[in-house]
């Protein structure tokens, strides 16, 4: 059975929560050098942007749309993107 577009957004919860953790202060990373927290940051926006692009190739595809998938539905991943580059070119 084809994963839905709720899914895949929900695979990438983790990677939001994540994001919005280490901005916030609240995700652990005592002992970790800042360039291996933006590097963690990165890929976590790098795992969101792939979510976010899924889209079937043709009819017999049975990938999830997520591309074209309601805005309302990615807001929360978009935010996250767009947080932990900030995040990461604010900390570079």
């Amino acid at each position: 059975m084809a994963q839905t577009v709720t899914e895949c957004l929900a695979a990438g919860t983790d990677s939001v929560n994540l994001i919005d953790g280490v901005k916030a202060g609240t995700w652990e990373v005592i002992g970790m050098e800042q360039s291996e927290i933006n590097n963690m940051v990165q890929r976590n926006v790098d795992h969101l942007e792939l979510i976010l692009e899924y889209a079937p190739v043709d009819s017999d595809d049975d990938t999830p749309d997520v591309k074209g998938a309601a805005d309302s539905k990615k807001t929360t991943h978009v935010a996250a993107i767009a947080t932990g580059k900030k995040y990461i070119t604010d900390n570079s």
